[in-house]
């Protein structure tokens, strides 16, 4: 080899198996450091001048309204017209075909339009509270709290299936990839809790056909991604120590990868790096703050019994059960009111399911019994601790039921209704919402939305506003567009707003 070429190929070798010693050096040395044997350790203060802390507290763009947010959604679609907006002429038209120019240009999941007739309610409404808000016999607990509810009977989507109709709710976006309002929320906010994730998931029920992909963060980065906690065994799987690790051991051990990860970060720029970063340092503190947040021996006798903790199931279950998920699901609204106490910006209740294609009467009563008692006292305990004002708490679901009896094949009797996307309801308390009113409304029979209509962007930008962003300027770069929860529609309903 020409002796120029010789000593360029010598260079070139020598520069890489430098390079790879040293990285390698970098790391134990790194490592021997924090556990005291070299130079002082990189400490937790000098890791955090090195980047940003993904989770700190943020500012929005004006003074908000809302500073935390408990949305219990209920997968399925409960049915409006049985619930929260009253039908009568329902019962007059009941067993009768519409005409055909109603379902022409319409898809049902499963009803057959050849044959399919109005389904009547045998539900009883009364007026409720000072403000006169008509709800039904089955939410009567909810109904002592009509006051402070603003009821939207005008809710439209453009999704009629599971899935992405529970996408659209949650994303803004029937696609998968797009980030959940919480995770919007904790990336424009931050978190004020620094022991808890700024984003928690609890679940009761079957479990939602989106699963995951509703509390995702999408392409955000990773922290803020919902955190689901478990109601058996750690909150969090793999929160304890396996045997023989000591805590001591645990803290060096995070130390160590923290700052060859906070070395990775300054070299290559990845917001993911913070993420794992933020990570292991919150699942530490967790270690102690999960166990404290789920024991309720703290608790009065008298709040375990406003929420219903503790209640057995009637006989007889339903779609929406499962063992314990009376008890289950009040449990988990007194944990979200517990969460928001220390500083998480945003909580998911998930229950399922409210899908009644059948047996609508038995299910549904069932469900109301399960959630009915359980979220009135979140609203009422929120209120009365003085945090109602500053926690949004939000009653929705992917869409509703349809006025037509469900007549599919198969079935002898007409007893459930199919999926309704064109006109549905539900409400929002606290956090700067004006209750005690109802906005829009449904023709006579709830086919259609004839006053005030509201989209889901529209819902999405009025959460927004009433947590200090423009709905507009919230957004997030990625492959080249900037995205935001609404993209490119929504009007906030001023008229929620106190």
């Amino acid at each position: 080899m020409h002796p120029i070429l010789d000593a360029i190929h010598r260079s070139r070798r020598d520069f890489l198996t430098g390079s790879a010693s040293g990285i390698g050096l970098a790391a134990l040395a790194s490592m021997l450091g924090e556990q005291g044997l070299l130079a002082a350790p990189l400490s937790d203060a000098r890791v955090s001048e090195r980047r940003d802390d993904p989770l700190a507290p943020r500012p929005p763009h004006f003074e908000p309204r809302a500073k935390a947010c408990i949305c219990i959604y209920l997968e399925g679609g409960p049915s409006q017209m049985d619930l929260f907006d009253p039908k009568p002429e329902l019962n007059t038209l009941d067993g009768q075909p519409l005409p055909e120019s109603f379902t022409e240009n319409v898809r049902f999941a499963f009803i057959q339009k050849e044959s399919a007739t109005v389904m009547g309610s045998p539900r009883d409404f009364r007026p409720r509270g000072e403000c006169g808000m008509e709800l039904s016999d089955l939410l009567p607990h909810l109904g002592q709290c009509a006051d402070d509810l603003a009821l939207i009977r005008s809710m439209h989507t453009d999704q009629f299936n599971h899935h992405p109709g529970q996408l659209m709710m949650n994303t803004g976006s029937p696609m998968f990839g797009r980030p959940s309002v919480g995770s919007w929320l904790t990336y424009g906010l931050g978190s004020e809790s620094r022991d808890l994730p700024g984003y928690v998931v609890l679940t009761t029920g079957r479990g939602t056909s989106g699963g995951t992909s509703n509390w995702s963060s999408g392409f955000l980065p990773s922290t803020y991604s919902g955190v689901l906690f478990r109601d058996q065994g750690d909150p969090v799987l793999h929160l304890s120590n396996p045997p023989g690790l000591s805590r001591d051991l645990q803290r060096e051990s995070i130390d160590a990868i923290s700052a060859l990860n906070a070395r990775r970060f300054d070299a290559v720029r990845d917001q993911e790096i913070n993420s794992r970063i933020a990570s292991y340092e919150l699942a530490f503190r967790m270690q102690s703050s999960a166990p404290e947040l789920i024991n309720l021996s703290g608790e009065t006798d008298e709040t375990l019994e406003l929420y219903g903790v503790g209640r057995e199931d009637p006989e007889g279950g339903g779609r929406g059960g499962g063992a314990g998920v009376y008890n289950q699901f009040a449990t988990n609204c007194l944990l979200a009111r517990r969460l928001v106490e220390r500083g998480v910006r945003f909580v998911n209740i998930y229950h399922a399911s409210w899908d009644h294609h059948s047996n609508l009467d038995a299910e549904l009563a069932f469900n109301c019994g399960m959630a009915d008692r359980p979220v009135a006292a979140l609203i009422t305990d929120l209120k009365r601790r003085g945090l109602l004002d500053s926690t949004l708490v939000l009653w929705c679901s992917e869409f509703g039921r349809t006025p037509l009896g469900e007549n599919r094949p198969g079935f002898a009797k007409v007893t459930g209704r199919d999926h309704h996307p064109f006109a549905f309801s539900q409400f929002l308390a606290g956090g700067g919402i004006k209750g005690g009113q109802v906005i829009g409304k449904t023709d006579p029979i709830g086919w259609n939305v004839v006053e005030d209509p509201v989209h889901v962007h529209d819902y999405h930008a009025t959460i927004l506003k009433l947590f200090g962003f423009d709905h507009t300027q919230l957004t997030y770069r990625y492959q080249g567009r900037d995205f935001r929860l609404t993209d490119v529609a929504g009007q906030v309903v001023d008229r929620l707003i106190a």
